[in-house]
């Protein structure tokens, strides 16, 4: 509650404090449509009503992955930071659901995010504490065409927009407009624009996060999406990271744009499924676009002429089964000092295993720490936080053994425990075959860790130790423990370390953390950890 509760007040307040107040901040109703598929089908269109649209044109809404933020474009408003200079002004707008449904009165965002004569939201992060938004910024100023990142601060309010680095990205935006989206994982840049100088038909590409901070060239994502002479935009990935709705004019549609759906079939970003087009109600005669979808994959909003306030409106549609991504998993939590159960403003990283590669990243509230990630079906995470002088204790999640029942929500918090001698480290993603000491490779990456930060601090010296359940005899629970220390310490010792900087030790079952009367008890007491000696 009382992490809703600062929420609520940050938005508010934030948006509030840059503007002038709203004559009416009250619950709006929405207006509904209904399309009859077939006898027993209905697809409702549900205007978002007069507390989200007006007489002006509502346009480019972006909901946050849990559903509970829309951004959008509002124009020509009085409110808006460039009114009076401007034709057309355009400035980021917001409403918040409440735990009934309801969405509030929409009110102007301030500065730094209003700033220019076109203003917008791309993407929200699953965990609210990133945005990306239109124009290149560096330390808030406006330099230019491009994209630029907002972090939430511990005051409450957003930071300064910084540019993305994206590699040769004048080469690819000629055109008379362009935009962008993030993928869920923070490390997939899809963005629509074209090379032909003032054109208006825009094709569809990808860029990727690089190590160094900066993104990748732009790379189209072939011609099976982008076809020559139409116009392919505002992408959008699901939180599946393969299913991608756009907009385009190409032939099969409705009339103008209409909203496509397409299936990435392999990391080439080259082969796509062959696209569908949505259909009516979705779309319509007129122009259609800025689709975009709830982590559930559920609730679609969109922007539509069709029956509007003024000259487009936002609508929200529940996408039928055969509209809507595959399921994924949304994990929430908090990150919190393992020393202090103070909450963190840390870095998130997860993985996949055994490979360990990087499957996205994320930051927790400077506030109170909080999380969410999303997570596709069929892999085997780890899940760590980072922050300066904190080692993590990382968490497995595997959805490789689950079965897809749909979407699914989860909290797990993350901990991180201050580098000090006599803090103890549990290892979470080191695994053992039921009743052996042989490592699996699942438990490398997590093991590297170690290697890594004892290579940073060469003084270090560790205890290694591992532990068992009651179950079985004390002798037999030693030998079992103290196999498996060995078997850790020798990996360790086989990526370089020095054999003085690391004992090991099997405790078996005399050190529970938690009782052994349950299986989640026995779980946590079956483990590996370490503990600094020196340092």
């Amino acid at each position: 509650m009382k992490k809703l509760l600062f929420q609520v007040i940050f938005f508010f307040v934030n948006g509030l404090a840059f503007t002038q107040p709203m004559r009416d901040t009250g619950i709006v109703l929405i207006e509904q449509k209904e399309h009859v598929i077939n006898s027993n089908t209905i697809l409702k269109i549900e205007n978002m009503g007069d507390g989200v649209n007006s007489p002006l044109p509502e346009l480019r809404p972006t909901v946050s992955p849990d559903g509970n933020l829309l951004f959008f474009i509002r124009q020509n408003h009085p409110y808006n930071t460039k009114y009076n200079s401007v034709p057309n002004s355009q400035d980021i707008w917001f409403s918040m659901r409440d735990s009934f449904g309801r969405w509030s009165k929409a009110v102007h965002l301030g500065a730094p995010l209003n700033s220019v004569e076109y203003n917008a939201v791309f993407w929200v992060s699953p965990d609210n504490n990133r945005i990306l938004i239109r124009n290149a910024f560096v330390h808030g100023a406006y330099v230019g065409t491009g994209v630029s990142m907002c972090y939430l601060t511990k005051y409450g309010n957003w930071s300064e927009p910084e540019m993305l680095q994206i590699k040769n990205f004048e080469k690819y935006n000629r055109g008379a407009n362009y935009g962008a989206t993030l993928a869920n994982d923070g490390q997939t840049l899809l963005l629509y624009m074209s090379v032909e100088p003032h054109s208006r038909n825009n094709d569809i590409f990808v860029s990727f996060l690089q190590k160094d901070g900066t993104w990748s060239e732009p790379k189209s994502i072939g011609k099976k999406i982008n076809l020559k002479d139409f116009n392919e935009m505002t992408p959008y990935l699901a939180s599946d990271g393969e299913t991608l709705y756009f907009s385009s004019n190409r032939p099969g549609g409705l009339g103008d744009n209409d909203i496509w759906k397409t299936k990435r079939l392999d990391d080439s970003w080259q082969k796509w499924s062959d696209p569908v087009n949505l259909g009516a109600p979705i779309n319509t005669p007129d122009w259609d676009a800025f689709f975009t979808l709830d982590a559930g994959g559920e609730y679609a909003y969109l922007t539509t002429n069709e029956g509007s306030y003024g000259s487009s409106d936002i609508v929200k549609v529940k996408l039928l089964e055969a509209q809507k991504p595959d399921p994924v998993v949304l994990v929430s939590g908090n990150v919190y000092n393992a020393k202090t159960n103070e909450p963190l403003n840390a870095s998130l990283v997860y993985q996949t295993l055994p490979g360990g590669a990087v499957a996205g990243n994320g930051v927790s509230n400077p506030y109170d720490g909080s999380f969410k990630i999303v997570l596709p079906y069929n892999k085997n995470y780890s899940i760590r936080a980072s922050a300066e002088h904190f080692f993590a204790i990382s968490e497995n999640l595997n959805l490789d053994s689950l079965t897809k029942a749909g979407f699914k929500e989860i909290h797990k918090d993350l901990y991180l425990v201050p580098i000090e001698v006599g803090q103890v480290f549990r290892l979470n993603n080191v695994f053992f075959d039921f009743d052996k000491w042989n490592l699996r490779p699942e438990s490398y990456l997590e093991l590297n860790r170690v290697v890594g930060l004892l290579n940073d601090h060469p003084t270090m010296k560790i205890e290694m130790s591992a532990h068992t359940d009651s179950y079985g005899s004390d002798e037999y629970n030693f030998v079992l423990s103290d196999k498996r220390a060995k078997s850790v310490v020798d990996y360790i010792l086989s990526q370089g370390i020095s054999p003085d900087r690391i004992t090991s030790k099997g405790y078996g079952e005399i050190k529970p953390v938690a009782t052994n009367e349950t299986d989640e008890g026995r779980q946590l007491n079956r483990r590996v950890e370490f503990t600094i000696l020196k340092n």
